[in-house]
């Protein structure tokens, strides 16, 4: 299992799918498959950029998961 990388740190690559989710002092939640252009994320199918900011991302496993 590959680690997560801190998005304060290094942003993932521009239009690839990668894992994301937001571990703070609430805890680990909003665990999904986004997509990044610019500074927004954006759902797999860029159909709609979430509301919040996540806080961890890493490559996804399973590559055909990702394909839309």
């Amino acid at each position: 299992m590959i680690n997560w990388i801190r998005m304060e740190y290094r942003l993932p690559p521009e239009g690839d799918v990668v894992e994301t989710k937001i571990d703070d002092h609430k805890g680990i939640r909003k665990v999904v498959c986004l997509r990044r252009k610019g500074m927004l994320m954006f759902f797999k199918d860029w159909s709609m950029y979430v509301y919040y900011t996540p806080t961890h991302w890493r490559p996804v496993q399973d590559q055909e998961n990702t394909s839309t």
